[in-house]
């Protein structure tokens, strides 16, 4: 274990699972108290104790970012926070004709506007404190390029990215970070599945580099974000794709 983040809390949403549970153990390895929330409050207690277990400084928040009255429950608990990682997010496919409208209401709403709600929850702890702080927000190369079938999910990582831009013009003078990371394709528990398969694999011919990224790859840009180390930057996107925004169409 590193000390890094030694002293720092940081919050990070949609932790229950996938890339937010992982970023947690990363995040607390590194030194860090760390407040995983989100829905699945079983999950998080799981996880919980595998951070305790090694070692690490842990808290647990049920948390939903689409909710306004979640968030301002969790609020009382910001008031030391340093450093946001604002990952919730998630995807329903379908084609453009196809897409429902409660479908790209639920997107829109997790993966953007509940990004906003948190970020402005975040900062305003931060202000208060008069630290500032990191926000990171967990984008995406959809949001930088095109795919079909995830219309919602590519329109609001789009949308995530230019917040993070606009956020981190506005908060430069209390000190407040704004960053985003954008993963390209990335295999987790929820979708190796699907890249076992053949149109899996056809994708994956794509990337540049010839194969996935895994979750590891996005460590040390993580925590290269929370930290110090990234004192100097601020409405930077840094895309962890194998290449993938350099390929050809």
């Amino acid at each position: 274990m590193t000390n890094q983040l030694a002293g720092k809390t940081v919050l990070i949403t949609g932790a229950s699972s996938g890339l937010g549970a992982h970023f947690a153990s990363v995040l607390a390895a590194a030194g860090a108290h760390v407040l995983i929330a989100a829905r699945r409050e079983a999950a998080l207690a799981t996880l919980a104790e595998r951070i305790a277990a090694s070692g690490g400084s842990v808290e647990v928040a049920r948390l939903d970012v689409t909710d306004p009255t979640s968030i301002q429950a969790l609020e009382p608990r910001l008031a030391t926070l340093d450093v946001l990682v604002n990952n919730a997010g998630l995807v329903r496919e379908a084609s453009a004709l196809d897409q429902s409208e409660d479908d790209w209401d639920a997107v829109i709403d997790t993966n953007l506007k509940g990004c906003f709600l948190m970020a402005q929850a975040a900062a305003r702890a931060m202000k208060a404190h008069g630290r500032g702080g990191q926000i990171i927000n967990i984008a995406s190369v959809l949001g930088l390029r095109q795919a079909g079938m995830v219309l919602p999910y590519a329109v609001s990582k789009a949308g995530l990215i230019q917040m993070t831009k606009i956020l981190a013009l506005e908060w430069a003078r209390y000190n407040i970070q704004v960053n985003a990371i954008a993963p390209g394709y990335v295999e987790t528990e929820l979708n190796e599945e699907f890249w076992a398969s053949d149109p899996g694999k056809a994708m994956i011919r794509r990337i540049p580099q010839r194969r996935l990224g895994q979750m590891a790859d996005l460590d040390a840009p993580l925590l290269m974000l929370a930290s110090g180390a990234s004192s100097y930057m601020t409405g930077s996107v840094v895309a962890v794709d194998g290449g993938h925004l350099t390929s050809s169409l």
